[in-house]
């Protein structure tokens, strides 16, 4: 019998609603990194790691999902400045946000130290 799980419906909300968003941002990641971006691809790739660390409720996976929602966000920020976060890439600025509030979020911090191992 397979442990592995893709998504951990079980976890508080936040944590389940971070882990899909973090898959929909490594995949939207990996087409950005296919584009010439090659650091994209890399915080794509942690992203997906991340998400499945934290389906499967390992401490690693919370660290490398954090890291790369916070590399992510950090990245738009860098690349299209901060009147393109607040004009054209707002969605994605607020995506991206919203991601790595979940994953700080307490609910999610709570529970990854009491039950990830």
């Amino acid at each position: 019998m397979n442990d592995r799980k893709f998504l951990n419906m079980q976890q508080p909300q936040t944590l389940v609603i971070g882990t899909l968003l973090l898959y929909l941002n490594a995949f939207f990641g990996l087409l950005s990194g296919l584009g010439g971006f090659a650091i994209m691809l890399l915080v794509a790739v942690a992203m997906a790691a991340g998400a499945f660390g934290i389906a499967n409720e390992k401490k690693w996976g919370y660290s490398l999902g954090v890291v790369g929602a916070v590399a992510n966000f950090l990245i738009l920020v860098l690349l299209v400045g901060l009147g393109g976060i607040f004009g054209r890439y707002i969605i994605s600025t607020l995506f991206d946000g919203a991601l790595v509030l979940l994953l700080v979020h307490p609910m999610s911090r709570d529970y990854q130290r009491i039950w990830f191992s």
